[in-house]
């Protein structure tokens, strides 16, 4: 774990903190990091709103929040605990170990968001934000709208311009607890389903559908 503060740059005032933050549900007779990454998540998403609102100034509100979608991720946030060598130091249970725990995105996601939670709470936002925008900095030394497309325009222009069709969007499950539900949503041509995908919202399942659908070459499979 001392690893993780010397990347980081923050010694932890309890280094149970951390422990607990670095805990997966799946390791038993523990409390886990759950509590801690519902906070986390709120920080990081204050956090890199306030920052991309201070950057670009003469940016309107529907650019900077596909930004903010960009960064505030399981993707983005699996890449940032890679930065922080997290993985190796989950608390997981053995099951969860072979089954690839230590690489998966949403586990290292969950866990560094935790730890911005658990920072949080010891130390106050001006420290997590000078944590988290340094690494996020590291990460995206780049911030501009390359860092987003929108895939569902784009489909709809292919779509349109062969077809004369536009896909539409069908809500097929939401699961998990109401602070971290995981929406499945399907693109449909003609109540044909194309492609299906999940996220953390509708918007960014949606997204992934539409990608997939353009990815598997939807030109082909709507003749």
């Amino acid at each position: 774990m001392h690893e993780i503060e010397k990347i980081l740059g923050y010694k932890f005032k309890n280094e149970n903190h951390l422990k607990l933050a670095l805990t997966h549900k799946s390791f038993k007779g523990a409390q886990n990091n759950e509590r801690l990454e519902f906070l986390g998540d709120a920080v990081m998403d204050l956090i890199v709103a306030e920052y991309l609102y201070e950057k670009f100034r003469h940016t309107q509100e529907g650019d900077l929040s596909k930004l903010r979608a960009a960064l505030v991720n399981e993707k983005s946030f699996a890449k940032f605990a890679r930065k922080l060598k997290i993985g190796e130091n989950l608390f997981l249970s053995l099951g969860e170990e072979h089954n690839g725990g230590r690489k998966k995105d949403s586990i290292l996601s969950d866990a560094f968001e935790a730890i911005f939670g658990a920072i949080y709470l010891e130390s106050g936002l001006e420290v997590c934000k000078s944590l988290s925008i340094k690494i996020l900095e590291e990460i995206f030394p780049q911030i501009d709208k390359s860092l987003y497309k929108d895939f569902k325009t784009e489909l709809q222009e292919i779509t349109q311009a062969n077809f004369a069709l536009t896909p539409t969007y069908k809500l097929l499950s939401a699961t998990g607890p109401d602070h971290k539900k995981e929406f499945e949503m399907a693109v449909f041509f003609d109540d044909k389903k194309i492609a299906a995908a999940k996220g953390k919202s509708k918007k960014e399942a949606e997204q992934k559908a539409a990608k997939i659908a353009i990815e598997i070459a939807i030109t082909e499979n709507i003749k």
